[in-house]
């Protein structure tokens, strides 16, 4: 009696028909994968910025109500080597040196100690020439230096203003007022441009020596939208969201399209939710 024996391997256009499946599987789950993963740095960013935020809240609970002063003497024509040593983030002993962000004025209220860093792996350039290390120990996050860290915004001279912060009390919508943000520079190095830690929120206009803006004329942008098109935002309530770039279309001072490195202001395209009103 003939017997016939089955074949039971898989045929090559059932392999292709698998391997397709396969395809069509992977091309389904990687990207909500990959956009997972971005929705867990971003809600790391938020936390870290709530940190910021609360411990600048707390600082100025225990200092008359001031907030932390943003930079200390940034600009001294008769003594420019003790210039640009004191950041809220951090300190240093010489313009050779990265900041250090354990000794930040706000490292008694920050959990860990110091500012942590934006977890969305931002190719920030460090090293040597010293320019590159410029900002190191802001975690990759701004202050609003203009309104908050600073008494600019009320027409004191330059020198002055920035030796005193603003007050809690000064501010008339705590909720719609810019406190910390993702921030980043780009600049250009044979004609290719680069990231550079920044650790200043800039307001979209400069202000004059009455402190009122001087609309018409950008100032560079450093507000970083890194996390899907998006600028994670601590305000100055305490609350953090997230906000989607304006269309913006210029380069800064530096010469790199803004918009092409992610840097730009979210709506509306004025100094509204920097200022104190």
């Amino acid at each position: 009696m003939w017997t016939s024996k089955k074949n039971c391997g898989f045929t090559l256009v059932e392999l292709l028909i698998v391997i397709s499946i396969i395809s069509l599987l992977m091309a389904l789950i990687l990207p909500a994968l990959a956009a997972a993963k971005d929705q867990a740095r971003s809600a790391v960013c938020k936390n870290n910025i709530r940190q910021i935020v609360l411990a600048n809240i707390g600082y100025a609970h225990e200092n008359d109500d001031y907030f932390v002063i943003a930079a200390y003497k940034i600009i001294d024509l008769f003594d420019f080597a003790h210039c640009n040593l004191q950041r809220w983030h951090g300190a240093r002993d010489d313009l050779n040196c990265p900041f250090d962000p354990l000794r930040s004025p706000l490292v008694p209220y920050l959990a860990g100690g110091a500012v942590k860093e934006c977890p969305q792996n931002v190719p920030f350039r460090h090293g040597d020439p010293w320019q590159w290390d410029y900002e190191d120990g802001c975690g990759g996050y701004g202050y609003n230096l203009t309104y908050l860290g600073s008494r600019l915004g009320t027409g004191e001279p330059f020198d002055r203003a920035c030796l005193q912060s603003a007050r809690s009390t000064d501010l008339r919508k705590p909720s719609q007022t810019l406190m910390f943000a993702d921030t980043a520079m780009a600049k250009r190095q044979h004609g290719m441009p680069y990231y550079l830690e920044y650790s200043f929120a800039e307001p979209p206009f400069f202000l004059d020596h009455q402190g009122l803006p001087v609309n018409g004329f950008y100032a560079s942008p450093s507000i970083h939208f890194r996390h899907r098109d998006c600028a994670n935002i601590g305000w100055a309530d305490g609350h953090v969201d997230s906000r989607p770039m304006a269309p913006f279309d210029q380069k800064n001072v530096y010469g790199v399209k803004s918009a092409d490195m992610m840097l730009g202001w979210p709506e509306p395209l004025d100094n509204s939710l920097f200022d104190l009103k």
